[in-house]
């Protein structure tokens, strides 16, 4: 009996060690890991806008985009048998891109060949029996209906074998594959997309004082920000008739994508034009800018807090934005540390 209750004790006393060890561990454990405190404020650099002068060579932001990006649907409906492109393909225009089984329309056209074959042959009778009046008027001409309703068929026939095959209505590149091989597809079925970037628009927003210096088909030249300056020539195509809320004009520019380096749909871009006097307006740096040149935001510190915020954005010079509206000269705007920034993050300015 004494034995069982000195086995019994040291069993606990074990068991009392290991829960011991087991909560050190997690102790130790959960010292090394990093709990991010939301409440910890970020460290940031930040500025008010200032005012800065814009020289003669103006440039307003905007992003590029393809000049035809379309989804390439099939005029016919029946079974995808072949698929003759993938993603990343270069594909010109009239370039058959897929086929739908079509080996019943063949066998309709050959039987329709066969059948008008056949009434060619029934009117040249019908023609001889007339002149000898063996039939009526109005049977020949029945006969004479019949064949064009059998050459009309035939041409319907072959519009349809015609359908089977997607080709591609423009040169560009197949950016994305829509449907599978064997799919079902119906007439307006998308088979892929095709996107054609030889040429590109970017569309760049005016403040009202500066729209009068475009004129449609006035070249311009262009640059965009990961090529640095090298320029990219091209002309206006469109200039807006409505400014919107911020009195800014939507100009729309054609740019040629040739030379070594080749733009891609989606980069920023600028549109340089040479002004014949300076502009001194209220400006941000363009190191503080979040986001796109379409949607341009900025974080303004406010009571301790990071504010994302929104501006209309005029004229720019590579360093500095011009601020049109959506900010003033007493906001602190963050310039440096941003990336770790979220709207209503507590933040700390460095000195």
């Amino acid at each position: 009996m004494k034995r069982i209750i000195s086995i019994s004790v040291v069993a606990i006393v074990v068991i009392a060690l290991i829960i011991v060890k087991l909560f050190s561990n997690k102790k130790a454990a959960e010292e090394k890991i990093f709990i991010y405190d939301a409440k910890q404020a970020i460290l940031v650099e930040a500025e008010h806008p200032t005012t800065h002068t814009f020289d003669r060579s103006m440039s307003f932001l905007g992003t590029f985009e393809a000049n035809h990006q379309n989804n390439i649907a099939s005029d016919g409906s029946g079974k995808l048998v072949e698929l003759l492109v993938k993603e990343g393909d270069v594909v010109g225009k009239g370039q058959v891109l897929a086929r739908l089984d079509n080996e019943l329309t063949q066998l309709q056209i050959e039987n329709a060949k066969l059948n008008i074959e056949q009434l060619k042959n029934d009117n040249i009778r019908f023609s001889n029996l007339r002149k000898d009046q063996a039939v009526s008027a109005m049977e020949a001409e029945k006969m004479e209906l019949a064949l064009k309703s059998a050459e009309v068929q035939l041409k319907q026939l072959q519009k349809q074998l015609k359908s089977s095959s997607v080709v591609a209505p423009f040169s560009g590149v197949v950016t994305k594959k829509l449907v599978d091989l064997g799919s079902m597809v119906m007439p307006g079925t998308p088979i892929v997309e095709l996107t054609d970037i030889s040429t590109l628009k970017l569309t760049i927003s005016v403040p009202e004082r500066d729209v009068m210096k475009f004129k449609k088909g006035q070249k311009v030249v262009a640059n965009a920000d990961i090529y640095g300056r090298d320029e990219f020539n091209g002309s206006v195509s469109m200039i807006a008739v409505q400014a919107d809320g911020s009195h800014n004009f939507k100009i729309q520019t054609t740019i040629q994508n040739t030379g070594v380096n080749k733009i891609m749909a989606g980069m920023y871009g600028s549109v340089s034009l040479e002004n014949s006097t300076s502009v001194t307006t209220l400006a941000v740096s363009r190191k503080a800018l979040v986001g796109s040149s379409k949607n341009p935001q900025v974080y303004v510190v406010r009571n301790g807090k990071s504010i994302l915020t929104s501006f209309s954005a005029g004229t720019s010079d590579g360093e500095y934005i011009e601020v049109v509206s959506g900010l003033s000269k007493s906001d602190v705007v963050v310039v440096k540390g941003q990336v770790n920034l979220e709207n209503n993050s507590n933040v700390k300015l460095s000195k």
